[in-house]
């Protein structure tokens, strides 16, 4: 017995049907895309955690050159955090700051 060979098709777009003027007159729209929000929310989780993994690791390889050979991974990072996780800290999303756009200064 073998696995089945080919791909498989996820929906990963918002729900057509959503309303943000009046949420609940659809609740089951409202429903899918609460549940789109937090499969984008744990998606970037994810990501930021790649990342994270990924400067640990040129931090360990590189030691002393550290500063300059791991500063575009530690930027991704930092980047990728930015507006990222649960709210533990208290503050609205919108306070988090904005994503800047990938900046290439060395």
């Amino acid at each position: 017995m073998g696995r089945k060979k080919g791909t498989v098709e996820f929906d990963e777009s918002p729900p057509d049907d959503f309303d943000p003027s009046d949420p609940y007159k659809d609740p089951v729209a409202m429903l899918e895309m609460r549940e789109h929000l937090v499969r984008e929310k744990w998606i970037d989780i994810e990501k930021a955690k790649i990342l994270r993994e990924k400067v640990k690791w040129c931090y360990r390889i590189e030691g002393i050159n550290h500063l300059q050979k791991c500063r575009h991974l530690v930027r991704q990072y930092l980047e990728s955090t930015r507006g990222i996780g649960w709210g533990k800290d208290g503050r609205h999303p919108s306070l988090h700051g904005p994503k800047a756009e990938a900046v290439e200064t060395e």
